[in-house]
C-alpha cells in the first residue's frame, strides 16, 4: 500500500492542470469516506453543480423546499425524510423569529435538531494573493470546525439553512449558508434552502415555531453545541470549487479571453457609478456586465421572502420585463434594456456579484439551484474590484502602484467614477504585482486533498484591519 503523501503529490499535481469552466468532470485523486474505501476526487464544473428545481417547489426534497415539505418532515422524519439520507435532519437558522416562536421546534428524540447560527461564521477576510478582501467563503479548517461543532454529517445528514424571521439580509445569509457548505463539497441531495422566513404563515404553521432550540450559541450562557462531528471536508468527494469566480476570472471575460453572462446584483445607482459603499475607492461596474436587482426575485410585499415562481425567474432570465423590472446594460451615460431574447442564452455561464456577494446570493441561488443554470460566485465583488485602483486613500497611500497589472480603474476595464480620497479607505494589498489572483482556489483545493497550495495560503480571518464592516444590503 502506497502511503498517503503519494496520493497528497498526485492530487495537487492534477488539481493544478483542472480547469473550472463548464468542461467534463475530472477525477484528481482521492479521499476517503469515514469507514469507507478511497474514493476519486471529483472537481465538478458549474454546469454540473447545477440543480434545477420542479415548477412546483412543493416537488423538490433538495435544493430550494418549502415549508410543507419541512413540516412534513418534522412531523416524521424516518417516514417521510428523502430517498438516500440515512441520518438526522439539521435546521441552521441564521435569524430567529419573535420571542416565543424564535426557533423551528426540534424533536431531538426523532432525529429533528434546529440550531441558530453565529452567522459570523460564514464568511471571512481572505486573500486572492493580490488583495485581501472581506466576507469571502471561509476555509477548509473553518469548515470543519463548523460540521464538528454542530456534529454535522454532510454525507449522511440533510441540512436545511433556513431563516426565522424573513428578511432581505436573512435571505442572503441563508443564502451563503448554502453556497458555503456546497462549495466545500457537500451533496445537494443533502442541502437545501427554506423558501421564505419561517415566521410567515405563508411558510410555515406557527405551530412548528417554539421557544426552545437544540441550541442557540447566540444566546446561550454555556455552551450547548455538541462537538461531536467526526466528518471533514476532506472527506467529501466533490471538488466544487467552481462555483467561486475569482478577479482574475472576471477580467478574462472583460478582456474577451473568456465568455460569461456576467450579473450585477446591485441598485442601478450603484452600478452607474452614482452610489459609493464600503469605502471604495471608486464605483460603477466591470465592462459588459448587465444589472438586476435582487430584489426583484423575492416576494418583499407580503413579508415572506419567498423567491417568485420558477417561470417567472425564467422570464427575467430571457429578457422580459416582469413586475416592471428587467435586465439592463450601460451604453454612453444611459442605462438600457436588454429586450426579450438578448439576455442569458443557454449554456453560458452566469457569474454574478455585488458589493459583497451577500446580495449576489439571492439571484445565484436562484440561477444555479432554481434554473438549474451553470452559476459562479465573484466572491470578492465590487468591494475588491473598486479597491484595486491607483488612487490615493484617506491616509494618502496609493492603493496600487501605476503600473500594477491588476487595476480595474481604466477605461478598457470598467465604468467608473472615482471617489474622494477623504472617504476612501485602506486596503491591505498582499502583492500588487502577483502572477494571479487564485490563491484561494488553490488553498481550498490543497486543504481538501491535504497538500500544500505551494503559494499564499489564501487564509485570512475574520475584522481584519483596514476593511470595512460587511454591510452588503441596499
Amino acid at each position: 500500500m502506497r502511503a498517503p503523501g503519494f496520493f497528497g503529490l498526485v492530487l495537487f499535481s492534477a488539481f493544478l492542470l483542472t480547469a473550472c469552466d463548464n468542461e467534463g468532470d475530472t477525477t484528481t485523486g482521492f479521499v476517503t469516506p469515514p469507514g469507507g474505501d478511497p474514493v476519486p476526487v471529483v472537481v465538478n464544473s458549474p454546469g454540473q453543480i447545477a440543480q434545477q428545481s420542479a415548477d412546483d417547489y412543493n416537488a423538490n426534497t433538495n435544493g430550494l423546499i418549502t415549508g410543507a415539505t419541512l413540516q412534513s418532515w418534522i412531523d416524521d422524519w424516518s417516514a417521510n425524510r428523502p430517498t438516500g439520507i440515512s441520518g438526522r435532519l439539521i435546521i441552521l437558522q441564521v435569524s430567529n423569529g419573535d420571542a416565543g416562536a424564535e426557533y423551528i421546534t426540534p424533536k431531538s428524540t426523532s432525529g429533528v435538531l434546529t440550531y441558530s447560527m453565529d452567522t459570523g461564521r460564514l464568511v471571512m477576510n481572505r486573500s486572492n494573493g493580490v488583495i485581501t478582501t472581506q466576507s469571502m467563503v471561509p476555509d477548509g479548517s473553518t469548515i470543519d470546525s463548523i460540521l464538528a461543532d454542530y456534529g454535522i454529517d454532510p454525507l449522511n445528514d440533510m441540512v436545511v439553512c433556513a431563516m426565522g424571521t424573513g428578511g432581505a439580509s436573512h435571505a442572503m445569509r441563508m443564502g451563503r449558508c448554502w453556497y458555503m457548505l456546497r462549495y466545500w463539497g457537500v451533496p445537494k441531495e443533502n442541502l437545501a434552502v427554506l423558501n421564505g422566513g419561517a415566521n410567515s404563515p405563508l411558510v410555515l404553521d406557527p405551530a412548528y415555531l417554539g421557544a426552545e432550540a437544540t441550541c442557540d450559541e447566540n444566546v446561550a450562557e454555556t455552551d450547548c453545541l455538541p462537538r461531536s462531528g467526526q466528518v471533514s471536508v476532506r472527506n467529501l468527494p466533490q471538488d466544487n470549487t467552481a462555483l467561486q469566480a475569482t478577479m482574475e476570472d472576471v477580467l478574462d471575460v472583460v478582456t474577451g479571453e473568456k465568455q460569461a453572462f456576467v450579473w450585477d446584483a446591485r441598485n442601478e445607482a450603484q452600478y452607474v457609478g452614482e452610489s459609493f459603499q464600503n469605502g471604495g475607492s471608486k464605483q460603477g461596474h466591470p465592462l459588459g456586465t448587465y444589472q438586476l436587482d435582487y430584489t426583484n426575485l423575492l416576494l418583499i410585499e407580503d413579508g415572506s421572502f419567498r423567491f417568485k415562481n420558477k417561470s417567472h425567474l425564467s422570464r427575467y432570465m430571457n429578457g422580459e420585463t416582469v413586475d416592471g423590472a428587467q435586465f439592463v446594460y450601460y451604453d454612453s451615460g444611459a442605462t438600457i434594456p436588454l429586450g426579450i431574447g438578448n439576455a442569458y442564452q443557454a449554456g453560458d455561464t452566469i457569474i454574478t456579484y455585488c458589493e459583497t456577494t451577500f446580495r449576489a446570493m439571492i439571484t445565484g441561488f436562484a440561477s444555479v439551484a432554481i434554473l438549474g443554470q451553470p452559476t459562479r460566485f465573484y466572491d470578492g465583488a465590487m468591494v475588491e474590484w473598486n479597491s484595486l485602483s491607483h488612487i490615493q486613500d484617506l491616509n494618502g497611500q496609493f492603493i496600487l502602484p501605476a503600473d500594477s497589472p491588476w487595476r480595474t480603474d481604466t477605461n478598457d476595464r470598467s465604468v467608473y467614477v472615482y471617489g474622494e480620497s477623504a472617504a476612501i479607505s485602506p486596503r491591505i494589498i498582499d502583492d500588487p504585482y502577483a502572477a494571479h489572483a487564485d490563491a484561494i482556489i488553490l488553498a481550498d483545493k490543497a486543504y481538501k486533498r491535504g497538500t500544500s497550495s505551494g503559494g499564499g495560503d489564501g487564509g485570512g480571518g475574520g475584522g481584519g484591519s483596514g476593511l470595512p464592516a460587511n454591510p452588503c444590503g441596499g
